[in-house]
């Protein structure tokens, strides 16, 4: 083998990082290679730390909140945030790094938030701050992707188009009204959003070069989720119904028919059933419905750290 061809080795292996394989590796975008690379390198430096390493030190900074021991949470995780980043690449065609920034800045609220004696794995946590710092990211800065600036026209723009295919698969005609309807939002935004959608300064089925056959539309982000995604919504689901469970052994009487015939039930009784039942009126059984929310949901707020991070798993 030349000199050459053995140095040009050696640099690779030097810039090599274990958790990211090669085609993973291959993904990261061409302009950033020097400095990405040089930012890896760096990283690989960090040990990963084992479960049991994890839960002590986690456990160690909720109790301490020692910043030495933040520090060390963030270091070994920062792999996992490049890991993430390179889903969004193709969403973000700039600095790539720009990413990893604002994945790391997730992982440090992720951090700060995180309650170990809730049994979930940190990663699985920090995974949700981690996207979503990156997504709100893109979807300030992207001029493509600035269109939405709501909780519900994000929902839109990510989500009409897979909702009008799947609409014409089941042979319905996607009307706003029926979009609307789906995915809970109003129709004058449905409107709106294929509108805007339709006529973009940069029409996504035209190539992003005179020479290329790649879309515009080819970089956006897949609707499907990740791995990492469907493993925690799993492992939050198991907890949810673990304390569910738990909260129905705390209520009494007409408080417990009521939260399992009707608020847990697939085929939940109506008010006037209840009533019937209890010897009551529609309008206390209601009154008792709430209460057992409210008590429901300070129970899962006592229970579970940031439930409304999971809204989509409660729901």
């Amino acid at each position: 083998m030349s000199k050459r061809k053995k140095q040009k080795k050696s640099d690779q292996a030097k810039t090599t990082l274990p958790v990211l394989n090669h085609s993973e590796t291959e993904r990261l975008p061409v302009p950033e290679t020097d400095p990405v690379r040089q930012y890896l390198a760096e990283i690989s430096k960090y040990p990963l730390l084992t479960p049991e390493e994890e839960d002590r030190i986690t456990k160690a900074y909720y109790e301490t909140r020692d910043p030495a021991l933040a520090s060390r949470i963030v270091t070994s995780n920062l792999r996992l945030v490049v890991k993430i980043a390179l889903d969004f690449q193709k969403l973000w065609m700039q600095n790539f790094l720009d990413l990893i920034q604002e994945g790391n800045v997730g992982l440090m609220h992720a951090v700060k938030k995180f309650d170990p004696y809730k049994g979930v794995k940190f990663s699985y946590y920090a995974s949700f701050w981690i996207k979503a710092y990156i997504m709100k990211f893109i979807m300030d800065n992207w001029r493509l992707v600035k269109i939405g600036t709501t909780q519900a026209q994000r929902k839109l723009f990510y989500n009409l188009n897979k909702e009008k295919e799947r609409m014409k698969a089941l042979g319905y005609d996607p009307t706003p009204k029926r979009i609307s309807e789906s995915l809970n939002v109003k129709e004058s935004d449905v409107i709106a959003m294929d509108q805007r959608m339709g006529s973009w300064e940069v029409s996504l089925n035209a190539p992003v070069r005179d020479d290329s056959d790649d879309r515009h539309m080819d970089f956006l982000a897949s609707n499907d989720a990740s791995i990492e995604s469907n493993v925690a919504r799993r492992e939050v689901a198991r907890q949810l119904s673990h304390q569910l469970k738990e909260f129905a052994k705390e209520l009494k009487d007409k408080e417990k028919i009521i939260f399992e015939k009707r608020l847990m039930s697939e085929e939940p009784l109506t008010l006037q059933q209840l009533g019937t039942e209890f010897g009551v009126s529609r309008e206390r059984v209601r009154q008792i419905e709430v209460r057992v929310k409210n008590k429901l949901k300070k129970f899962l707020e006592n229970r579970i750290h940031d439930i409304d991070s999971y809204k989509d798993v409660v729901e």
